[in-house]
């Protein structure tokens, strides 16, 4: 009964869902492209394979599941992967990772009926939840069709938990109808059990955003474009990127970087905003700053006279990263929750990070126990410790080998995941 309830209010609101569509369509038209899909009407090649379902649903968790879907295809070579996601950027990014070796459509919306036209369609013999994506309806009718759950690199804040905890009437016979959770840390299985999660049916396998691949041809690339840079701006630059940044987070950054420069004039800012829809804006805060900038999508040469370039393209972070000494990962001056800060580690950058990390509480903490990490509190706190970073080799080098060596000694999640595949996997398939 409590579902029905849940479905009538999913319907009812229904119309301001697209309404909000729309209007992040204004900024982003690939909002509002293919919005039949959201309503589980879609096509698919027809094939005879069996289908796992793989559902991430922005760019950042379509990224972390690269190889993981690559990892599916070699070990599942008679099945077909479709990915679904929520965002554009998500979209584009299983594209740009998978090309035409995988299908993909947006997920369709929590409706009992857009949920059963997909499931229709798809017949998927497995699902996989990339992070937490929870909803009850989708996870209710995959139960009923004997479809294998598996809610994979699960992360739960204590925020988080307390929300689904208001609606235990909805969450626990959800969770019971879950196979498997496998969690990024003890303290998540705890909350998903303190939630209602049968004991058996949890699984602490670690982050799978350890696994991440780092092709030599990122890196390569990465050390390509700083070259470039380096012959419009000074072979003694030195790069901070800013990477994923929030509204209201840009300008504290700018302000942390006019500091930067009375101390350290050799630094240059590679600001990286998180949503394309924001690039034109940020372009322009920057100006208003007096700052002279480029954009990196117009492929425009920096010059002497270069302070800042905006990173204004889509999927190329790893590159960005690869090309700069050190890394402020955002979301996290603002009360967004931070971002994946084992991207720049892996490439042995030191990490800065605001305060609001409750996405990534764990990693974070002993990322930073690690020594490969620093917390800053503010645009002045920023700013010291970028120019103690640039002006003390040896603090620059103790913590970049510590933030690279974190990553490393952490992986194996992937691995651990693949067997709860198997464990899970249909016999017939």
């Amino acid at each position: 009964m409590s579902r029905f309830f849940y479905s009538l209010l999913l319907y009812l609101i229904s119309p301001l869902v697209m309404v909000r569509l729309y209007l992040r369509s204004k900024k982003a038209p690939e909002y509002w492209q293919r919005k039949r899909e959201r309503f589980g009407f879609f096509s698919l090649p027809a094939t005879d394979k069996p289908i796992i379902w793989i559902h991430s649903v922005s760019m950042g968790e379509t990224i972390a599941s690269g190889p993981l879907v690559k990892q599916l295809q070699k070990d599942y070579p008679n099945h077909r992967i479709l990915i679904t996601t929520m965002t554009p950027t998500g979209s584009a990014q299983v594209r740009k990772i998978h090309g035409e070796s995988v299908e993909h459509v947006y997920a369709s919306y929590d409706l009992p009926g857009a949920v059963r036209r997909f499931l229709d369609k798809v017949k998927p013999v497995m699902a996989i939840v990339i992070d937490t994506e929870l909803w009850p309806n989708t996870i209710a009718a995959c139960h009923k069709r004997s479809i294998p759950v598996l809610i994979v690199n699960a992360r739960l804040s204590e925020r988080s938990a307390r929300g689904y905890g208001r609606f235990a009437f909805l969450t626990r016979p959800m969770l019971e109808q879950i196979d498997m959770v496998a969690a990024q840390n003890n303290e998540t299985g705890r909350r998903f059990l303190e939630l209602g999660l049968p004991k058996q049916q949890l699984n602490v396998t670690g982050s799978v955003k350890f696994d991440l691949d780092v092709s030599p041809e990122v890196i390569t690339a990465g050390k390509e474009l700083r070259h470039k840079w380096q012959q419009g701006m000074g072979s003694d630059i030195r790069i901070l990127v800013a990477a994923s940044t929030h509204e209201g987070e840009d300008q504290q950054v700018l302000d942390a970087f006019k500091t930067i420069l009375t101390e350290s004039p050799e630094v240059r800012l590679l600001l990286v905003p998180r949503h394309p829809e924001r690039f034109d804006s940020v372009h322009q805060l920057i100006q208003d700053n007096q700052f002279p900038v480029v954009r990196h999508s117009k492929g425009t040469q920096p010059t002497d006279e270069t302070r800042v370039i905006l990173g204004d393209t889509m999927g190329e972070m790893m590159k960005l990263f690869a090309a700069s000494d050190i890394a402020f990962v955002g979301g996290s001056l603002v009360a967004t929750g931070g971002h994946n800060m084992l991207e720049p580690a892996a490439l042995n950058l030191p990490v800065l990070s605001g305060p609001h990390v409750f996405n990534f509480e764990e990693i974070s903490e002993s990322l930073a126990q690690a020594g490969g990490l620093e917390i800053v509190n503010d645009s002045r706190a920023l700013a010291q410790s970028t120019i103690r970073l640039v002006q003390d080799k040896d603090e620059y080098e103790n913590m970049s080998q510590h933030a690279g060596e974190f990553v490393r000694d952490n992986r194996g999640a992937l691995k651990k995941t693949l067997m709860l595949v198997d464990q899970l996997m249909p016999s017939s398939q």
